[in-house]
């Protein structure tokens, strides 16, 4: 693949959304910005087909022409994540019916079943038209197959027939269903498939776990057969893409982008002192993350779509949601987050959006011109921001990320987990307790301390280690313990049995495995397993566990790490009750009862070990875990509260590190080795950082 050549920088830009054109003026001001892309078309079906066959495809020349004129490159979307009003109107079938039985009606966005034929028909003919009008246009460098998928959950008829005979073809008999699903309980056993109930009514998780799996890989399907519709019409050296809200309901970011050039995603983060260290003021996470943790772990799940640098096709331009939710960044925080995705693997940064709507639902979403159409504070930063790009080049684009701590995320264990949680907000029924992030708060738990501890990370999905259907090994467990010493399993709760023997073979080959709590319970069906729990083969774990419980309030733990000392932190929600039988015990807990439990348990295995921890544990307990579990980092290890840093190779093999200050105080911090300053060409070898506050500095390490 040909060495690229710069960091996409821009934004998503809707001429066609203004109360009259501005576009000279616009791109103008974008190209003294060092903009150098621009994402368009996505969002307006009804400008491209404003009625049923009638196409109007020369409206967006001008805004190609314009942007090649400044040597602005160009991202067409395609607009079929939101239909046109007489789409809906005329074939309602398309409709999505949501939990209660109801049609979606029109007028929000994605009120409909993409997997439906008549969607589909009717998406390959814009898609075709628009693909045959500009893949000629000197400025387009590619197109991007979907917009944000998966936004719901779909429990219209058609799909459910498509599930039932989904069903009918994985299972071949109903009486292997009524076996796998354990459906003698409550007498829901199947004599036809006929027979199986309706979604939204279902009382089994094995039911719910199929059920979602089955429309996440619609969303998968989806995104793949647009891009094959567009390859078929676009030139070779364009490239697809998608950008995906990796938290959307129904989508796998596993395999939604699988058959892209490129995986694109969408990261928008609180702002202000929601990113300050080392007491943030929390929101909470939802598609908008929360903490300069989060923001790292976000971009690191992008990373993993398809294990290659990615686009960032939406981040916050100016505040963003609504009026209710108005907090725009402090100065210094848009070239903050720019490095920090950067540094991670972001090869395009595309805000969304150049200018603030004057009506429809994102009135208040925040652009980078306000509403008067004016240059101001946001504008300006983010000119320095793209300025400072252009003199780096392509020193900066693609790079590797270096890593001291491997994560694994399993998108079956989510999908699980939301529907039989450690921790509901309503607990009211007994036997509907939902809690979507109930995954992601196991895994954030751990991700959080590792951030703190100055440890670099990487996520990796376990369908990517070992292959879902098959069993197969995807990757080498001698070779990955080799490069990834240290693997964190938490709340990997759907296990298949050929990835529990993976995950043995990684600590018997040398790994350090680490165990969260509710990890290896359940098998690919979500039952709890007959082994000892956690189920790893034989006694490698050296404890195991038979009770567990719900903590009603935090507990005190204090935890002796070998060469680290005595951490005291707390832990929180759920405690798997540890018997130790040849491991040693690290931690307990401070209880009349669940003290005679070990929380952290360590057992050698093999040429590696494997530690089980127990339950949630705060930032400073798990900081002390990874301290001790990675007692050295790839990168600069810096202690002081309000700075972090992480580091990463070029194409050429040159190592930057960078150090953010998270803070309004200026910092000043001794460099553990001698570099050299990038982002100022300051051609000092530096052994001292002044950073200012919410500021960022880039080095090139010196030497090896």
């Amino acid at each position: 693949m040909m060495k690229k050549k710069k960091i996409l920088f821009g934004a998503a830009y809707y001429d066609e959304y203004q109360p009259n054109s501005n576009l000279e003026y616009d791109i103008t001001l974008m190209a003294e910005a060092g903009f150098n892309v621009i994402r368009v078309g996505e969002g307006s079906w009804s400008k491209w087909e404003p009625e049923e066959g009638e196409f109007n495809l020369d409206w967006l020349a001008p805004v190609l022409d314009q942007a090649h004129l400044h040597n602005i490159s160009v991202i067409i979307g395609m607009p079929t994540f939101s239909l046109p009003r007489w789409l809906a109107r005329k074939y309602p079938e398309v409709a999505i019916t949501d939990v209660t039985g109801h049609p979606t009606k029109f007028g929000y966005r994605e009120e409909h079943n993409y997997s439906h034929p008549v969607f589909k028909f009717f998406a390959q003919r814009i898609t075709q038209k628009i693909v045959e009008r500009y893949r000629d246009h000197p400025a387009v460098i590619g197109w991007q197959a979907y917009n944000e998928p998966g936004l719901v959950f779909n429990y219209s008829d058609d799909l459910f027939e498509g599930f039932k005979d989904h069903l009918r073809k994985k299972y071949k008999e109903v009486s292997v269903l009524n076996k796998e699903w354990g459906l003698v309980f409550w007498s829901h056993e199947l004599a036809t498939w006929d027979d199986l109930w309706r979604p939204e009514g279902n009382g089994s998780p094995q039911y719910d776990l199929e059920w979602r799996q089955y429309q996440l890989d619609l969303t998968s399907e989806v995104v793949s057969w647009a891009s094959d519709e567009i390859r078929k019409y676009a030139l070779p050296h364009q490239f697809t893409t998608a950008c995906i809200a990796a938290n959307r309901q129904a989508v796998d970011e596993s395999q939604v982008c699988g058959n892209l050039n490129v995986s694109g995603a969408n990261i928008y983060y609180a702002t202000q002192d929601a990113l300050a260290m080392p007491e943030a003021q929390p929101f909470p996470q939802t598609t908008v993350t929360s903490g300069a943790w989060s923001l790292r772990y976000t971009a690191d799940r992008a990373f993993a779509m398809k294990q290659q640098p990615f686009y960032v096709f939406e981040t916050n331009g100016g505040p963003i949601s609504g009026p209710a939710y108005n907090y725009p960044s402090w100065d210094g925080q848009w070239r903050q987050v720019a490095w920090q995705l950067i540094a991670r693997g972001a090869s395009m940064i595309e805000y969304w959006h150049w200018q603030a709507l004057h009506y429809g639902t994102e009135t208040y979403w925040g652009g980078i011109l306000p509403h008067d159409r004016k240059p101001g504070r946001v504008y300006h930063e983010l000119a320095k921001l793209g300025n400072e790009l252009k003199t780096l080049d392509s020193r900066v684009v693609d790079l590797e990320p270096d890593c001291d701590v491997a994560f694994i995320y399993s998108i079956r264990s989510k999908q699980a987990l939301a529907y039989q949680p450690h921790r509901a907000e309503d607990t009211s029924s007994a036997h509907r307790q939902r809690n979507p992030r109930s995954y992601d708060e196991i895994m954030e738990a751990f991700y959080e301390g590792a951030f703190v501890a100055q440890r670099q990370t990487k996520v990796f999905h376990d369908n990517h280690l070992v292959d879902e259907q098959s069993g197969a090994w995807l990757i080498d467990p001698v070779t990955f313990a080799a490069r990834y010493p240290v693997l964190v399993a938490a709340g990997t709760y759907v296990c298949q049995d050929a990835f529990l023997d993976w995950l043995t073979a990684y600590a018997q080959a040398g790994g350090h495995l680490l165990l969260g709590p509710r990890s290896t319970y359940a098998d690919k069906h979500a039952r709890p397993r007959l082994e000892n729990k956690p189920a790893i083969s034989g006694n490698a774990a050296g404890c195991y566990y038979q009770e567990y419980s719900n903590l009603r309030h935090d507990l005190t733990a204090e935890c002796n790490f070998p060469g680290i000392g005595k951490i005291t932190g707390k832990v929180r929600d759920w405690l798997d009750c540890l018997i130790p039988t040849e491991g040693d015990v690290l931690a307990r807990v401070q209880h009349p009862h669940f003290a005679q439990f070990a929380l952290i348990v360590t057992h050698v295995h093999g040429q590696g070990r494997i530690t089980t921890i127990g339950a949630l544990p705060d930032k400073e307990l798990a900081a002390g875990l990874f301290k001790w579990a990675a007692p050295q980092t790839r990168g600069w290890d810096i202690p002081h509260p309000a700075v972090t840093t992480c580091s990463a190779h070029n194409q050429d093999g040159e190592k930057f590190h960078f150090i953010f200050n998270w803070s309004w105080e200026p910092v000043t911090v001794e460099l553990p080795g001698v570099a050299t300053r990038i982002d100022k060409h300051d051609p000092a070898h530096n052994t001292v950082a002044h950073l200012g506050a919410w500021d960022v500095h880039i080095y090139l390490q010196e030497g090896k």
